[in-house]
Formats: structure tokens, sequence, C-alpha cells
């Protein structure tokens, strides 16, 4: 017979966060399977006035054997997809909530990997954003069902630099992005509205690590795409009014080795040159590292 404490794993209400093994423990499965059968059928197919079906729910608190059986529940009246709403589905959610083995379940049931949120956020832009390396190699695991040319991936390649710092989480975005260039990812992909490319990004937070690893990155035509603008800006631009940041000289240093091309103007008429710091500090050392780049002795 089926205990009361059974009933209340499969009670979005009273569950809490669990976490499984990488394998999925069939026993639990089957407990859900049989649970849900006994459920009102409303309960375990219909969205409540959020909108979220119960395959959200158990998926937003990573019950994994719960979901699964939910999935297939939904999968089978052809409701796998459903959005909350927030536009999420429970693999946009999965995403979101880093359930990495949750989100290789749904993937395996059919459900639409290129789903867009209300933001048009699809499960690789998120996990990309968030910088969760298990959830993105699941995703890519998938391809070629991955879209990765489609909007907004365009830029799924730069969100995940625009909040790294020098902590774990930053070595785990750092994984993302390599993992995405590894996927195909292009190096010169800009966002749509500022036309920054990943470098400017990284220039742009100061993040020394990952500056050096994409100008690491060996390509036929690097001077272009270190001089690449974005609303008139360089790199080198970017990086001349990273006022106060202690890696300033450093990744002024490694774009001029790569060469970034100080005399290029912006749409104010500036050069890089013009927007360092004033005081001591910029005119005698930046900016004679700039001019000796134009004028060699």
């Amino acid at each position: 017979a089926l205990s009361d404490s059974s009933w209340s794993l499969l009670d979005p209400s009273q569950t809490t966060q669990l976490t499984f093994s990488s394998t999925m423990d069939t026993t639990k499965l089957e407990e859900a399977r049989m649970l849900l059968s006994r459920m009102d059928y409303s309960r375990t197919t219909c969205q409540d006035e959020d909108g979220d079906t119960i395959l959200h729910i158990y998926t937003a608190k990573g019950l994994r054997e719960c979901a699964y059986a939910a999935a297939e529940r939904l999968r089978d009246i052809g409701r796998l997809d459903a959005k909350e709403h927030k536009g999420k589905t429970a693999l946009l959610v999965a995403v979101t909530a880093n359930q990495a083995e949750i989100v290789q379940d749904l993937l395996s049931l059919g459900a639409e990997i290129n789903a867009c949120d209300v933001n048009g956020q699809t499960a690789l832009h998120l996990a990309s954003h968030y910088g969760f390396p298990g959830v993105l190699r699941a995703i890519l695991s998938s391809r070629p069902a991955v879209n990765l040319e489609a909007p907004p991936t365009q830029t799924y390649l730069l969100e995940p630099l625009k909040d790294i710092y020098f902590s774990t989480k930053a070595m785990e975005k750092l994984s993302c992005v390599q993992m995405l260039l590894g996927a195909g990812a292009s190096l010169l992909s800009q966002e749509i509205k500022s036309n920054k490319t990943v470098l400017h990004l990284a220039v742009k937070e100061g993040n020394i690590d990952l500056v050096r690893y994409l100008l690491s990155i060996p390509l036929p035509n690097m001077k272009d795409f270190v001089n690449m603008k974005a609303h008139g800006h360089t790199a080198l631009h970017m990086a001349a009014g990273l006022h106060g940041n202690l890696h300033q000289e450093v990744i002024l240093q490694l774009l001029l080795s790569k060469g970034a091309d100080p005399s290029i103007r912006n749409l104010e008429n500036d050069q890089p040159a013009h927007l360092l710091q004033s005081g001591l500090l910029g005119e005698q050392n930046w900016l004679r590292q700039l001019l000796r780049s134009i004028f060699p002795p």
C-alpha cells in the first residue's frame, strides 16, 4: 500500500528541494507514476492561475522522478510545452533552476528546445546567461535540434560576460563561453542593439582572464576582430575608459599586442588616448604606451 508520506511527496505544496543522483531511481519513478494515476486528472494536466502545470512546480523544486512522470502525462496529451505566465515552458524552468538532469529528461521526452519565454529567451540563452555548465552541456548534447542562430541566440555568447567577476561563478561562466565556442558560436557575433562583441563586454567589465582567453583564440582576422566598433568605440576605447581598474594597463597592452589601433577615433572624434584618466599615472604610463604603438622608436 502507498503511504501518506508518499502522497505528500507528490503534493507541490508540501515538497521541499531534493537532490537526486544522476541515475534515475526507477522505484521512485514507478511510485510517482502510480500516484499521478490516482490523482484528479485535471490536477495533473491543467494550469493554475499563474499558468503553472504540476510539471512546472515539480521541475522548479528539483523533483526529478515526479517531474518525469508528470512530463510523460503532459506529453501524451500534447501539452509538454505548456507555458506559464512569463512564457516559460517546464524546460525553461528547469534551466533557470539549474536542474541539468531534468533538462536532459525533458529533452529526451521531446520538449521543444527552441521554445522562447516572453522575453524571447531560449533554453540556450538562459543557460548561458546564468552560467550553468551542466545545463548547457545537456542542451548542446541535443544538437542538431538546438538552434544556434535563432534570435536571441545572436547574443547568447555575450550574456555570460555581463556579470562576471573573479569568483567560482566567474569560472563557471567562462566554462560556458568555452563550451559555446566549441559548439560553433561565432566570436564575431555582435549584440543587436549595441553592436558589442564578447571582447567589448569582457573589456568593459575589466575581466583580465576573459580578455586574455578571448585574445588567445587563433583568428585569421584577429586585427579586424580587435578593432570592431560598438557605437563607434573599439575595445581599446573601452579599455582606456577603465578608470581605476587594476588591470587597465595589462588589458591595454594585450589589445595593442593583438593589433588594436590607437589611432581610430570614436563618434566624438576621440582616440583611446583621449579617454584615459587625467593625472600623472595616465599621462606618463598608459598614454606613453599608446603613443609608442603609433610612433615606434
